[in-house]
């Protein structure tokens, strides 16, 4: 089989695989359900941040402890990040190894974020998101120092469990999946709320599902999920579609997730 059959061959399959799992159906079982609930941008904002920092683990415990979160925000994020009492959190768990003190931790930054800023999208405007050849580390990089900045009084130890400490070389699969949701615009599951960033801009969410796939595939060569992985699969997934590459996410993590045999 030639290279050019081969290369056919395979859009093809992710295409196909890209049609059937991008459906509205999605969403009521998919952490994006949540934001999703809002039409304010700044609400799907903060519902896609706080919401996607959860996303690990069993799906139904993410979706029931999602559920939680939005309760504890009184079921408006801006109106709780902008007057809502925060330190009125308490201890408890929200979602395993994610507690009160790291909730509060990430609402301080953000509350930092929407009063000198906006809007997310903006903050992200600001620190030069839109400009980076890689989107969400520019943004995780500049989201930690406001966090960090915001909790200087607070007396926090330990990792933050909100974003990477040092993300440099994360996958960053949960700040990649928000942005997904907040930039791809298709009108189906994804919200696409934001314009100062395309979707030809963003990256793979790579987690064990869509990476194994791209193994299996042919697409991914490296072992570890972290940056570099995400680098090499979304550079392979732009040739097949350079203007929405993370289209191809559905088709991976969907695939990836009932176990296809491909």
């Amino acid at each position: 089989m030639s290279a050019d059959s081969s290369f056919s061959r395979l859009k093809e399959k992710l295409d196909e695989l890209a049609v059937r799992y991008n459906v509205p159906s999605f969403a009521d079982s998919d952490p994006v359900q949540f934001p999703r609930r809002y039409s304010d941008k700044r609400d799907i904002e903060i519902s896609a941040l706080l919401t996607s920092t959860i996303a690990w683990g069993r799906r139904q415990m993410i979706l029931a402890d999602a559920e939680k979160l939005h309760v504890l925000l009184g079921g408006e994020p801006l109106s709780f990040v902008l007057g809502g009492d925060i330190e009125s959190i308490g201890e408890g768990n929200i979602h395993r190894t994610f507690f009160g003190r790291h909730l509060r931790y990430f609402l301080r930054g953000l509350r930092e974020i929407y009063r000198h800023y906006g809007s997310l999208e903006d903050f992200a405007v600001a620190v030069g998101a839109p400009a980076s050849d890689a989107p969400a580390w520019t943004l995780a990089e500049n989201i930690n120092a406001m966090l960090r900045a915001a909790n200087r009084d607070y007396g926090h130890n330990g990792p933050s469990r909100c974003l990477p400490d040092s993300p440099d070389k994360s996958a960053l699969k949960r700040l990649n999946m928000a942005l997904r949701w907040l930039v791809r615009c298709d009108g189906i599951v994804d919200i696409g709320c934001w314009n100062a960033i395309s979707p030809a801009q963003l990256f793979i969410p790579l987690d064990v599902h869509s990476g194994n796939t791209s193994r299996a595939l042919g697409l991914l060569a490296r072992k570890q999920n972290d940056r570099k992985a995400v680098e090499e699969l979304t550079s392979a997934l732009r040739r097949f579609n350079a203007e929405d590459p993370t289209v191809y996410d559905f088709a991976l993590f969907g695939a990836g997730e009932a176990g296809e045999v491909l």
